[in-house]
């Protein structure tokens, strides 16, 4: 009798630490995956965090554009630059991402392509293709209304507040621009406000007209100016 509850006794009590063991590996699996979850996010890994970085980039841009080039209004324009990078910087938070990462070029780099190898009787291409002068009326501010212009552009919204606008750096104010984004078939039509580093910055308020639900970076656009 004795022998049997030593025996029921040392299996308990094995039982006992296999199930500790297998509950603490659980819940070390848990903690990881959770520290995981909340690592913050680049934008070469999310969408939302690569057009809040542009945003951003952007918006350093006009402020160094204004630095290089003061006048008159300047000092308050970089003022309110900076307190709109302020904001994106509480969005990239709010979204997981690396707070005040920032890309500085906002328009679409295509990549490099190799070299196609000679076929007989044929010079070898070069992998550079040779320069093309722009066609009328996707230079910028020359161009007549309903032309598409910033043709190769993305587009993200600055992070100011207000009425649905624009900003730019080709338009003039009084400008109007109509946005399409292609992924969703979403336009805008809105007028230029203010001056931006890119070819045109969507506000918070026409971003939120065309773009996709969570992202803050439109591959896809079509701009044309139509007044």
């Amino acid at each position: 009798m004795s022998r049997r509850r030593t025996l029921s006794t040392k299996k308990k009590l094995a039982l006992f630490v296999s199930a500790a063991s297998v509950a603490g590996g659980g819940a070390f699996v848990m903690a990881t995956t959770s520290n995981a979850a909340q690592s913050p996010q680049t934008a070469a890994e999310s969408t939302v965090c690569q057009g809040l970085a542009t945003a951003l980039g952007n918006n350093q841009r006009f402020i160094a554009d204004q630095q290089a080039k003061p006048d008159a209004q300047s000092a308050a324009r970089i003022a309110n630059r900076e307190a709109v990078i302020a904001q994106i910087k509480v969005q990239q938070e709010a979204s997981g991402c690396v707070v005040g990462e920032s890309a500085q070029d906002s328009q679409t780099t295509q990549p490099a392509q190799s070299a196609q190898p000679a076929q007989p009787g044929q010079p070898a291409q070069s992998a550079t293709p040779p320069a093309q002068s722009a066609p009328a009326g996707n230079g910028g501010g020359g161009a007549a209304s309903g032309q598409q212009v910033c043709n190769g552009s993305t587009v993200t919204l600055s992070g100011e507040g207000g009425a649905p606008a624009a900003s730019s750096n080709q338009f003039p104010a009084g400008t109007k621009l109509k946005v399409t984004n292609l992924d969703n078939n979403k336009s805008t039509t809105v007028e230029v406000t203010s001056v931006s580093g890119s070819c045109v910055l969507l506000n918070n308020a026409a971003f939120e007209q065309v773009r996709e639900p969570g992202k803050f970076l439109i591959r896809r656009a079509v701009i044309e100016k139509v007044g």
